[in-house]
């Protein structure tokens, strides 16, 4: 008998938190913003621990190496475009940071059909730490912070920054190692 693979398991569990945190968020319940900091951080922490158990149980998967990032970026683009909705971020800083997780798939995707992978950069990593940081701090906000709630701002700020560092790093490394493969009819 096979046992089932826990870590894919926690990805599709973090896809499925996400129109929950979505629906928390944007209803505003009484308590949202302790529920939803609380959905948001268990499915955080599933990015985590998939990758952990993944890797410790021998469990890596082509179906999981393609769901992780997948689930890590409708979290991440739900959280902040509901921060929009709910007047706690800019759009324009949401545009940055969604913007770039869509074109740094498309330069790993194009990357993969020409046989190259681009691994998570440490730029990348701090990035996703900040994000997590940050839409927790803002969903918390004044109300559970006082003082200490400008640290979201902070800490969004530096998510946009780290963005805009990571994906200018994605994309050199992706030229260094696509951009000269690329037939000549492909490059823009």
């Amino acid at each position: 008998m096979t046992l089932p693979n826990l870590p894919n398991g926690l990805t599709l569990s973090r896809i499925f938190l996400v129109p929950i945190l979505v629906v928390v968020l944007l209803t505003r319940t009484e308590r949202w913003e302790l529920i939803g900091a609380a959905i948001f951080a268990v499915a955080a922490l599933t990015d985590w621990l998939d990758g952990y158990l993944a890797r410790r149980r021998k469990q890596v998967t082509t179906l999981g190496i393609m769901l992780d990032p997948v689930a890590d970026k409708l979290l991440v683009s739900a959280a902040f475009i509901s921060m929009v909705e709910l007047g706690l971020a800019p759009a324009w800083m949401v545009v940055v940071i969604v913007g770039r997780e869509f074109a740094v798939t498309g330069l790993r995707m194009v990357a993969i059909e020409q046989g190259i992978t681009i691994p998570a950069s440490p730029l990348g990593k701090g990035k996703m730490a900040t994000q997590v940081a940050a839409i927790l701090l803002l969903i918390l906000g004044e109300k559970f912070l006082g003082p200490l709630a400008v640290l979201g701002k902070v800490t969004l700020w530096l998510t946009v920054i780290l963005a805009l560092g990571s994906g200018l790093d994605y994309f050199l490394k992706f030229y260094r190692k696509v951009g000269n493969e690329l037939p000549s009819g492909n490059r823009a």
